[in-house]
């Protein structure tokens, strides 16, 4: 597989800038949307017009976005797995969980990403540090988690659950993304993504069809501009720099958008929303943020054969 040509300096940077500025507002913009869309139309909507829209986009540039079944199908799994499987579980917990909690929960993405890292690519074994930080890192959930723990009401309850929920959807965002490095099949990247993000929009849809979103819906003024928003900042700007610097920079170093995104989400919801901050987030923001600087800076051992694992061929059309 021939290496892509090194980015400049400040695409790097500017990449960087838009991943976590407006990641970070994407929090707020759900948390406002999921209160009149049920979560999975919202998805579907957001992912169905980014998804199509990038398609038309590229084919209208010149870019090539006719691919095999198998490649297509491949960037569908990995658009399922960030998009469904990571913001479906994001949109749904939500609806309980406070946007800024929410985004401090999905911090321990990095914490995937070094584990994950390690057993698909199979390049490298986790380091003191890193592991240091993995320890760490489940500590600031615990105190994060406490009050739902040591709660026993039905709201108490179903925080805890839906922030449990947020575990699991920060897994599925890992798997998807270390999946995306490992199946790199000569796709062009800004396709990829189109296909991914359409290929989520589906799989949203048609959950929410099953699910009887369409009957729950209220179609408000607010609601429609945040989903707009998403669309716009979230998925056209954010993600597709977020799939940018998986292909151009080390994946760790990708994932300190998890450590600079609660600061603005916390921010904004303390601002906008006048979502609570009491001293277990403030305790457990600085233990997981800790956990995270920790993990990303860890020094990368190489394995005894020190070679990646060799990626998804592309198929002939």
């Amino acid at each position: 597989m021939r290496k892509a040509q090194s980015p400049s300096r400040f695409a790097v940077i500017l990449a960087f800038g838009l991943v976590y500025l407006f990641w970070g507002s994407t929090y707020l913009a759900i948390d406002i949307a999921v209160q009149s869309i049920p979560p999975a139309l919202m998805c579907a909507l957001r992912f169905s017009i980014a998804g199509v829209v990038m398609l038309a986009v590229c084919a209208a540039t010149g870019r090539r976005i006719r691919y095999s079944a198998r490649q297509i199908a491949l960037s569908a799994v990995v658009g399922i797995l960030l998009l469904m499987g990571g913001n479906l579980t994001l949109s749904w917990a939500e609806q309980t969980v406070p946007s800024g909690l929410a985004a401090l929960i999905i911090a321990i993405t990095p914490l995937w990403f070094l584990v994950l890292d390690s057993l698909l690519l199979g390049h490298h074994r986790i380091a003191g540090r890193g592991k240091a930080g993995l320890a760490l890192g489940m500590v600031g959930l615990f105190v994060l988690f406490w009050p739902e723990l040591h709660s026993t009401s039905a709201i108490g309850r179903r925080e805890l659950v839906a922030s449990l929920g947020l575990i699991g959807g920060s897994f599925s965002w890992a798997l998807g993304s270390v999946l995306s490095k490992r199946w790199q099949s000569g796709m062009d990247v800004f396709s990829a993504t189109g296909w991914q993000v359409t290929a989520a929009g589906v799989a949203n849809f048609l959950f929410a069809v099953v699910n009887g979103d369409l009957s729950r819906v209220a179609w408000t003024t607010r609601g429609v501009s945040a989903v707009l928003y998403l669309v716009v900042c979230g998925s056209w700007i954010g993600y597709t720099a977020y799939i940018w610097l998986l292909e151009h920079v080390p994946t760790s170093k990708v994932s300190t958008y998890a450590y600079v995104n609660p600061v603005v989400a916390v921010f904004l919801g303390w601002l906008i929303l006048h979502e609570r901050v009491d001293r277990f987030i403030v305790m457990g923001s600085v233990i997981v943020v800790l956990s995270v600087i920790l993990v990303t800076s860890a020094k990368v051992k190489e394995s005894a054969s020190g070679k990646e694992l060799p990626a998804v061929e592309a198929a002939g059309d």
